[in-house]
């Protein structure tokens, strides 16, 4: 019995020293690896990775910009069926145990000794608490050592955050395919749905892709996907957080994903968006755009864009369908499944409702052709092929390519097209506007290219931009980025710095043969009107810029001198510096349409300088105000109480006036008298008032209208990438090519607002003169007259006296330098009225 004793005192005395050497093991283990744990107090102040998103005026989404695509979205707003799909995949003790499930680890122990020498992954055990620890802080090494400080860190982090705070890092931070990191991107990126819109089926799948989102996709791997779907479901509806009802609905539910894309969301908006996405590059650099989850508001009107996209495009494909067809894309070898080959060929992404297509067999009636299939979410061709028809109707526009008729009308479909031809067709209407059932148009993608801005004169807001006819086949915007010579759509400058220093309307200047002595062996420079060897002698300022009289401009600019018309230039944006040469005078200068369009809304809005924007504000993740363009002052916009009857608020506006308010009444009318009965009369079919200017570059390489309504001004110009010759004659002009452009387009944005004339300033006086010579008219004198404006102090001439006379003999100044007057001939701007 003694010995029994002693031999149990001795077992106890032996436990207790095992005990303590094992607490001291533990401990020390605690202490080592405690001692290099990372700051666990850095998550309080955390800020993920969030993208950056941009909104169109409506608030449609125009585009994101991401590395990480992530929303973040406070606990408070993720609804109760997301979070407990979470956990019923991940941790459903999640709100019960302190960090670690030691249930679940034993589990995954016992399981890793079962596995022990298969070279198997170890399951993991983690509670959500200690993947916020592993993802946060830690890395993904498969480690011993690594399980051990994520149960330390996890322990510390539930001691300091709440749960919330915790599944509200973890709901954030987790990646979920696709690029998506988070619950608010991931249930975009699969479902195009907020959170809020979630049913039971996509939640579900949604909280099962945590641990193997790749292995689970959509598309690729669907039945494993559905499999672990309704794992969850099963999860959910074990732990009564669903009804049974409800799981087996859930159950039966397609996995029906979105693809979603990445580019920008509205549509014929990609020119605009990669113009955002520079702005912002440069005003807050890389790791701001695309980690700093900034809100940007933009001027973009997605209406607007489609009208002018729309007519753009139509212009581009009208003007290159009538240069000929040039022949198909490509050839395929349409044996075996030509959908597979066709899909293989890029195709461009943003010319719906055009697509894509190949000639699978032609007749002298029609051509059938095979559309190039759609590829789904993982990438793999649709099994679909879809077929239709393009009879001698949708190819009438183009030329035989072949055969005796090669060049000529064509008679049967087969002389255009032949099995094999890679082509692009879109829906054929009938004359009544409806879509033809099966039947399609031959198209081609244009090689002529141009630009077109839309402005708000009164701010200078960007309402919609088109860069070229697809953003997919060249990033390069035309808008800001193609330096043209905007010809006699420069005029209206020069024009300005006159009626600015004197001149008016009624001033008459010579158009006749000019020649210029450019001086230190440059030679001689014979100006001419569009109108070779047609001259009319005295003409007024008003008449000569609404014909666009060449020799009248270049001896206005000599006449008031080429530095001041720079300075003018400079001031309304259009060049930076403009030399010292009389050919600068007609356009001969490069500048951008963005640049021609805000000097033209500075004539439309009185004279006051606007800076052209693509963004209205910019708030940071946190809702703050970083960026605001409108720098306007708001006077009593604060109420604070409410409305007591204190006085309306009021708008400072501290923006320089650039040009004369009545300079630009008056010279809007005269861009108006162009609209009416000049080379822009082809705008007169909008109905409502419109001022505006053609310009044709040397050679007709570029052709352009720019003009504004008294609420919107437009640019727009066409041109070949590489200049050349866009024609001969009146067909290539800019009242040919750009202006109809800008008919089709004002008629759209215009058409349901009223028309309104432009406002008169206050001091204007609108005096009847004869609308040829621009002298007063007598009394009772209606016929041929019109009402021009005049300054005060200034008035029409009541005698003839011409500018230009002098040098009516061919000799001009050299060097584009002002010529002294001869007497009897040149009179200086007195009172304004006798030029």
């Amino acid at each position: 019995m003694r010995l029994l004793v002693r031999f149990m005192g001795f077992l106890f005395a032996a436990g207790t020293v095992m005990f303590l050497v094992g607490v001291g093991a533990v401990a020390g283990l605690i202490w080592h690896f405690s001692k290099d744990l990372p700051d666990y107090s850095q998550l309080q102040d955390y800020e993920p990775p969030v993208m950056t998103r941009v909104h169109a005026v409506d608030g449609s989404l125009l585009g994101e910009y991401a590395k990480e695509r992530r929303l973040y979205l406070p606990i408070q707003a993720v609804p109760k069926l997301v979070i407990n799909a979470f956990l019923a995949a991940e941790d459903k003790n999640f709100y019960e145990h302190g960090g670690i499930d030691y249930t679940g680890m034993a589990r995954a122990g016992l399981v890793y000794l079962q596995n022990y020498g298969s070279n198997r992954r170890p399951q993991g055990a983690s509670t959500i608490t200690q993947q916020v620890a592993k993802n946060f802080l830690l890395t993904n090494e498969v480690s011993f050592a690594r399980k051990i400080k994520e149960a330390l860190l996890a322990m510390r982090i539930e001691k300091t955050y709440s749960k919330d705070k915790i599944l509200e890092l973890y709901l954030n931070e987790i990646y979920l395919g696709l690029g998506a990191y988070g619950i608010a991107a991931a249930s975009l990126v699969y479902f195009d749905k907020s959170v809020n819109e979630l049913t039971v089926a996509e939640a579900s799948y949604l909280a099962a892709l945590p641990k193997m989102p790749a292995t689970l996709h959509p598309v690729r791997n669907r039945d494993r996907a559905i499999e672990r779907r309704n794992y969850v479901i099963d999860r959910l509806q074990e732990n009564g957080w669903i009804k049974q009802a409800d799981a087996e609905k859930a159950r039966k539910e397609p996995l029906a994903v979105t693809n979603r894309s990445n580019g920008a969301h509205t549509f014929a908006g990609e020119y605009f968006a990669e113009e955002v996405r520079r702005d912002i590059f440069e005003r807050y650099g890389e790791k701001k755009l695309y980690e700093g989850g900034l809100s940007v508001r933009t001027t973009l009107d997605p209406k607007i864009q489609v009208m002018a996209r729309k007519t753009m495009v139509a212009g581009l494909v009208n003007y290159d369908e009538q240069q000929g067809y040039r022949g198909a894309m490509s050839k395929l070898d349409i044996s075996g499944d030509w959908g597979v080959k066709l899909a293989e060929i890029k195709s461009l992404s943003d010319i719906s409702p055009w697509r894509m297509a190949v000639v699978l067999e032609t007749s002298d009636q029609s051509a059938r052709i095979g559309f190039q299939p759609n590829r789904e979410l993982g990438g793999a061709i649709s099994k679909q092929r879809e077929t239709g028809l393009i009879t001698l109707d949708g190819v009438k526009w183009a030329k035989a390519a072949s055969g005796a008729a090669k060049g000529r009308t064509a008679t049967g479909v087969s002389q255009v097209l032949q099995p094999g031809d890679v082509i692009y067709a879109d829906p054929l209407y009938s004359k009544e506007g409806q879509p033809v059932e099966g039947q399609y148009r031959l198209r081609q993608i244009p090689e002529v290219s141009g630009a077109m801005v839309v402005m708000d004169p009164w701010t200078g807001r960007v309402l919609a931009m088109v860069g070229g006819f697809s953003f997919d086949q060249s990033q390069f915007n035309r808008a800001t980025q193609a330096y043209r010579q905007p010809g006699s759509s420069f005029k209206p400058i020069v024009y300005s710095a006159a009626l600015d220093n004197g001149y008016t309307p009624s001033t008459v200047v010579l158009d006749a043969p000019i020649e210029i002595d450019q001086g230190q062996g440059a030679g001689v420079w014979r100006p001419e009107n569009f109108s070779a060897n047609k001259y009319q002698g005295p003409v007024t300022l008003r008449n000569a810029l609404r014909q666009s009289l060449n020799t009248v401009t270049v001896r206005l600019a000599q006449d008031i001198g080429m530095p001041l018309i720079g300075e003018y230039a400079r001031r309304f944006g259009v060049y930076d510096e403009l030399p010292n040469y009389l050919s600068y005078a007609l356009g001969a200068g490069e500048t951008t349409a963005m640049r021609m369009v805000t000097a033209y809304s500075m004539l439309a809005n009185g004279g006051r300088r606007v800076k052209p924007t693509l963004i209205d504000r910019i708030q940071d993740r946190y809702g703050h105000t970083i960026f605001k363009h409108d720098q306007r002052e708001c006077r009593g916009c604060d109420a604070p109480g409410g409305w007591k009857n204190q006085n309306e608020p009021q708008l400072i506006d501290r923006r320089e006036q650039v040009l004369d308010s009545m300079t630009a009444y008056q010279i809007t009318e005269l861009l108006e008298g162009v609209v009416q009965a000049g080379t822009a009369t082809v705008v007169r079919e909008v109905g409502k008032p419109i001022a505006g200017k053609t310009g044709t570059t040397n050679e007709a390489k570029d052709a352009w209208f720019v003009g504004f309504s008294p609420d919107v001004a437009v640019a727009i110009y066409m041109g070949y990438d590489k200049p050349r010759p866009l024609g001969k004659g009146n067909a290539a002009t800019g009242g040919h090519l750009a202006a109809p452009i800008a008919r089709d387009f004002l008629k759209l944005a215009l058409a349901d607002k009223p028309a309104v004339p432009f406002k008169v300033p206050a001091g204007i006086k609108l005096i009847r003169v004869v609308a040829k010579t621009g002298m007063r008219a007598g009394p009772g004198e209606t016929g041929g007259t019109i009402l021009e404006a005049f300054k005060p102090g200034t008035a029409p001439p009541d005698n003839y006296s011409v500018i230009g006379v002098a040098d009516a003999d061919g000799r001009g100044a050299p060097g584009g330098q002002q010529q002294q007057p001869d007497s009897g001939f040149f009179m200086r701007p007195a009172t304004g009225g006798l030029y």
